[in-house]
């Protein structure tokens, strides 16, 4: 007995689906793969999508003009840097975040709410201490209004069918990581949505179980046997993207979220990663990410961002320590001062995501730049990558003064005549242009980077920042 047939939920009464929740197990069909609708209809759809929050200076945009489609019977990769957007795009997808303009649709039908054809899975497992693993799952069901008897049926059967099969009784604590996010695979697959959301569902996973649960789930998906028609999938990870999706929406983030370029996976399945093929489309995807096309202007907003007209606004800082962006250097440069980073990636183990706000800092201070798929030092790069401790203090403050935030902060300093600034100035000017997590990192990063070239201190307890004594600034 199938999942579909637990729930009364045939697939030729999707199309008159309702919020009502099934209450009968009268169905008499026997196979999820024999239920699943014809391939291409229009499941999701957003048409000019665009969110923005609260700041102290209006509404700060997070994305701008969506245009995208989900239909049944792909796998879609919503793929960006961190603070593109992709997670508040899926968030809207569900119904979880209302657009601030634009319209997000379900089956034709625009969400006022809650959309009722979806169910995520998040990257925290977000599973119920308290309850037991069947229990966990039976959540959905049980607020959907379905009966005790109906619901354990079909909670052991999607248990049985993600490889939880004897662990009914068990608690969340008694869980390894990968056996926890199995728990949130089958309490969204339960309910049985049209689309199944994933929201960097492995990252919390060590390499090895990752790959396990990754390669199981693509087997259900090819099998027929997985209980949804359609998946959107979040992920930094690029060759998981190219792994798992017939389509990734590459997302960029500068200065807002928008689709920067949507790649098709003609890829037969399953994906051989020694493949040319597949090497091929893994670098054509890194391209884009890592790419510096000219970003189109937000309506009601300045124009992006030109190198001699940096600001705060349009110039924020990467989330990457001096430390950081100094091996990075150091790494290259050994490597003769250039590099293709997704080899370099591959062979420190790491996402490239992870990567990438050193890259951007590198970028931002003149240090190193993009060139086709390689990673290349200046020359100054070169002289701050070979340096000793005091030269290389003298090139990153050289170089940090032509960096917005860093800047404004000497000259700050500069002005009271070695007086302090509260840092709460910089948190209201900053406020007119990032939200509040946004200014807490871009003030880190900023006291990071003015400390280690020596340009100004920060005392923590009356958070207050103060001109280093005797320090030589550059001008």
């Amino acid at each position: 007995m199938s999942l579909r047939t637990l729930l009364g939920r045939r697939a030729t009464d999707t199309a008159a689906r309702t919020t009502t929740p099934p209450t009968s197990a009268t169905s008499s069909t026997s196979a999820a793969s024999a239920d699943r609708p014809a391939d291409g209809e229009v499941l999701l759809e957003t048409v000019g999508l665009t969110k923005t929050y609260a700041g102290a200076d209006g509404e700060l945009p997070v994305l701008s003009g969506i245009d995208l489609t989900v239909r049944a019977g792909e796998i879609v990769a919503l793929l960006g840097r961190s603070g593109s957007g992709k997670s508040t795009l899926l968030r809207c997808l569900a119904g979880l975040l209302p657009p601030s303009s634009g319209t997000v649709s379900y089956r034709g039908t625009a969400l006022t709410g809650a959309n009722p054809g979806t169910a995520m899975v998040f990257q925290t497992f977000a599973l119920l201490p308290w309850l037991t693993v069947q229990q966990n799952v039976e959540l959905g069901l049980e607020a959907r209004g379905v009966g005790p008897r109906e619901r354990a049926e079909a909670a052991v059967r999607a248990i049985d069918l993600i490889g939880l099969d004897g662990f009914e009784s068990a608690y969340p604590k008694e869980l390894s990581g990968g056996m926890r996010q199995r728990v949130g695979f089958a309490r969204a697959l339960v309910v049985e949505p049209d689309v199944l959301m994933m929201d960097e569902p492995f990252s919390a996973l060590d390499v090895l179980t990752a790959e396990n649960l990754r390669g199981e789930l693509m087997e259900l998906w090819e099998s027929g046997q997985f209980p949804t028609r359609a998946v959107v999938l979040v992920t930094h990870n690029i060759e998981e993207a190219v792994l798992m999706a017939d389509r990734i929406v590459v997302l960029g983030s500068r200065p807002y979220g928008t689709i920067r370029e949507t790649v098709e996976v003609a890829l037969e399945r399953p994906r051989d990663r020694d493949s040319a093929a597949f090497d091929e489309l893994v670098d054509r995807v890194y391209r884009i990410m890592t790419g510096r096309p000219k970003e189109t202007r937000l309506p009601g907003r300045g124009e992006a961002a030109q190198p001699d007209r940096r600001t705060v606004a349009n110039t924020p800082l990467p989330d990457a320590s001096v430390d950081g962006l100094s091996g990075l250097a150091e790494m290259i440069a050994h490597r003769g001062g250039r590099c293709d980073l997704a080899d370099l990636t591959d062979e420190l183990g790491l996402d490239i995501d992870d990567m990438l706000p050193q890259v951007d800092a590198l970028d931002l201070l003149g240090f190193a730049g993009i060139s086709g798929d390689d990673l290349v030092l200046t020359d100054t790069g070169t002289a701050f990558a070979g340096a000793d401790v005091q030269q290389s203090k003298t090139l990153f403050a050289s170089a940090a003064l032509d960096v917005p935030l860093v800047k404004l902060i000497t000259n700050s300093l500069r002005g009271k005549g070695g007086a302090t600034v509260r840092a709460g100035f910089f948190r209201d000017l900053l406020a007119h242009h990032y939200t509040g997590e946004q200014v807490d990192r871009q003030l880190e990063t900023a006291t990071d980077w003015g400390r280690y070239a020596e340009l100004f201190g920060y005392d923590a307890a009356p958070q207050e920042y103060r001109l280093d004594e005797g320090a030589d600034l550059p001008r």
